[in-house]
């Protein structure tokens, strides 16, 4: 029989994190166990307010599903299916129990997921978030950083410009800006995509409003750098509008519900003619190394929301000269069991 539970947890972080949406210093996550043959797979849903999602939320959920009815636990289409048609929405949760749920068959299998996805193994250069903040912090930040081949930078702000510069002064990387849906003006945003482009920036990802289509459309058009969609692209179901709005899209698996959809996502958007990027929100080691699992399928990888955690349960893939390096585990890659904690 196939038995599944979970526990909440508050993720600590070590530093505030904010981007033009807001700030956090935690986040509550969804912690889920499916066992079965004397395995156990574990799996997380990052729950971030912008999302709607809550420990509440999630709860309500997982008291919905039944897994007690299924026999194989290598139907993951099926269960996977049935999950998604819980209740509509609450893409986290359900990602926390795809992620349990091939981490068990990995295990079942004695494989990494990636290989179960016929996927090799990559060395993957990620970059290094650094918040909205002071530009003298962030050029702080972007010093400590040194070791990252990449730096993504948070903007949306009336002063990006500035912070950009204070960065530049001691920092050289190739840049990933992200301005969260933060600019308002598509002919403003055009001109600073241009500078940004000689600040040896790689691409701009979700510039302008999710809502606001044509004008992020209209960028896409004229950008001298790809435009990638983050908010804005949510699911499999998003790709065929998305291909027409955006050059890429950033796949996070609290978005799209887990490793199996994230997987389609990944080669109908390479079907589509359009560019990859793995990312993620704040995280353990468990859902990072998840995710990267899919590497092999990315052209960039921002896979970083562990390192400035407090309180991680997890042990897995460690950073090497600013390169994520899996563990050589069966399953998603970690090990490790979270202390028990009460709301």
């Amino acid at each position: 029989m196939i038995e599944l539970s979970w526990q909440t947890y508050m993720l600590r972080l070590r530093h505030v994190f904010r981007i033009s949406q807001g700030a956090r210093s935690e986040a509550p996550l969804i912690l889920t166990s499916i066992r079965y043959g004397g395995k156990e797979g574990v799996g997380e849903g990052s729950l971030p307010p912008l999302y709607g999602e809550s420990w509440d939320t999630a709860t309500q959920f997982l008291q919905k599903v039944n897994l007690s009815q299924f026999k194989d636990p290598f139907d993951t289409e099926t269960i996977l299916s049935y999950v998604d048609q819980v209740a509509p929405g609450n893409q986290a949760v359900k990602t926390s129990i795809d992620m349990a749920l091939h981490d068990l068959v990995g295990k079942l299998l004695n494989i990494p997921v990636h290989a179960y996805f016929g996927l090799a193994a990559k060395r993957l250069p990620t970059s290094m978030t650094i918040g909205i903040d002071t530009p003298e912090e962030m050029a702080r930040k972007a010093q400590k950083y040194a070791s990252f081949k990449y730096l993504k930078i948070k903007l949306g702000t009336d002063n990006d410009k500035a912070m950009i510069e204070a960065i530049r002064k001691v920092a050289g990387q190739p840049l990933f800006i992200d301005a969260n849906q933060g600019w308002k003006d598509r002919e403003k945003a055009l001109d600073f995509i241009h500078w940004l482009k000689e600040q040896n920036t790689v691409f701009i990802e979700q510039p302008m409003l999710k809502t606001n289509k044509q004008d992020n459309a209209w960028l896409t058009e004229r950008s001298p750098l790809p435009i990638i969609g983050d908010e804005g692209v949510q699911r499999l179901a998003d790709l065929r509008e998305a291909s027409s709005i955006y050059h890429g899209i950033n796949i996070k698996l609290m978005k799209s519900t887990g490793l199996r959809e994230g997987f389609k996502m990944a080669v109908t958007a390479k079907a589509l003619g359009m560019k990859v990027m793995l990312g993620c929100m704040s995280e353990t080691s468990c859902a990072i190394s998840a995710a990267a699992q899919l590497g092999a399928l990315a052209d960039w990888v921002d896979l970083d929301g562990n390192l400035d955690v407090e309180n991680d349960p997890y042990q897995g893939p460690r950073i090497e000269n600013g390169e994520l390096v899996l563990a050589p585990l069966p399953g998603v890659g970690v090990e490790g069991r979270p202390v028990s904690q009460t709301k």
